[in-house]
């Protein structure tokens, strides 16, 4: 899982060469299946398996660690992440098998999460491996079995030395998965600094908070704005979504699954932006309209700050009834998005120093 930035990267310029791919937890997880349940029932393990992914990729991954005894095989696969900034990267997913019945189960091993909240797509109790997974994995048995003669049963755990620390610089916390990571992917595939990726985990946090019932919760662009947001409403870690810079990805699904109420907090900069309609914060994607932000001061009778290089600098001269305004252009806009979803909605403008500077509601 990709960890959120704190602050946006430098705006540098495009690499020179393609970012380079990575394979899911999900997927090492079933190729590390395959291995331990050849070694099983075909008697010595691969050194390597090739899959085939849901979307059709054939990546081969290398077997690694290998242990077997009477009725059981173990076997990992080290996490290649690519190019993208994941704290899985260079862990090892191991899959311990053993040939019991009846059909195929699902266990937790040392570093694996246990699904404690409603909301996810696993049930509360379960092991947190996703259903993508799950199924590919049921593959690997069937066929497997199949070639082998085997009645296509298995106990299968999942483990990830490690993954319990891992797994705090990852949202699970706060999605009610404790003890471990997930073991995650709907296509195998880990494109480089996936925003799919990012606004999917956004999307199950609101999940959760629906299915629990939270009355409040909130989106921020950044790791002060959380905390001075989380402190000023008294808000439980599993209320505070991690937006970043994806605000539309989060106000869409909010307006199609609706919570009873909804702060948006963030920078003078990145507020300025949704104020002015952006729906993706990252300054590779959107930038501030100096013209129209002078305009409004103007008419607000506060200093023109049309030629402004930075939204800190238009604050500093036109002063703190700046961000009031910026504050209410950005509530229109989180209104305009929600559409008609029963959501009562505040804004909150913070500084760099975590000081409340306008709030609007």
């Amino acid at each position: 899982m990709t960890v959120p930035p704190t602050t946006d990267p430098a705006p540098d310029s495009a690499p020179a060469q393609p970012l380079r791919r990575g394979w899911t937890t999900g997927a090492c997880a079933t190729a590390a299946v395959w291995g331990a349940l050849e070694r099983l029932w075909g008697g010595a393990f691969p050194t390597d398996v090739t899959l085939t992914l849901p979307r059709g990729e054939t990546p081969c991954f290398a077997l690694r660690d290998f242990a077997a005894g009477p009725g059981w095989a173990e076997c990992g696969v080290e996490k290649d992440a690519g190019d993208d900034p994941d704290v899985t990267h260079g862990a090892v997913i191991f899959a311990h098998v053993r040939d019991t019945g009846p059909g195929i189960r699902f266990r937790a091993g040392d570093g694996v999460g246990i699904v404690t909240m409603p909301g996810l797509p696993i049930a509360v109790g379960e092991p947190a491996i996703n259903p993508v997974p799950r199924a590919m994995m049921a593959e690997v048995v069937s066929a497997l079995a199949q070639r082998h003669g085997r009645t296509p049963q298995a106990e299968i755990t999942i483990r990830v030395p490690g993954g319990a620390a891992l797994a705090r610089k990852t949202w699970n916390p706060r999605l009610g998965i404790e003890g471990g990571l997930s073991i995650l992917g709907t296509t195998g595939v880990v494109r480089p600094f996936s925003c799919a990726a990012w606004i999917a985990s956004i999307h199950r946090g609101i999940d959760v908070a629906v299915a629990g019932g939270v009355p409040h919760v909130a989106g921020c662009t950044g790791a002060t704005s959380e905390r001075v947001v989380q402190a000023l409403y008294g808000l439980p870690d599993h209320a505070m979504l991690d937006m970043g810079d994806f605000a539309g990805g989060l106000l869409k699904y909010l307006a199609r699954h609706p919570v009873p109420r909804l702060t948006i907090g963030g920078g003078i900069g990145k507020m300025t932006k949704l104020a002015q309609g952006a729906r993706d914060l990252h300054s590779r994607r959107s930038q501030v309209d100096f013209a129209r932000l002078g305009a409004q001061a103007r008419a607000a009778g506060l200093a023109d700050v049309s030629d402004a290089n930075t939204a800190l600098e238009a604050l500093t001269r036109a002063g703190p009834r700046l961000a009031d305004l910026v504050a209410a252009g950005a509530l229109a806009t989180v209104r305009q998005i929600l559409g008609g979803a029963p959501v009562i909605v505040d804004t909150v403008v913070i500084d760099r120093a975590g000081a409340v500077l306008g709030r609007a509601a």
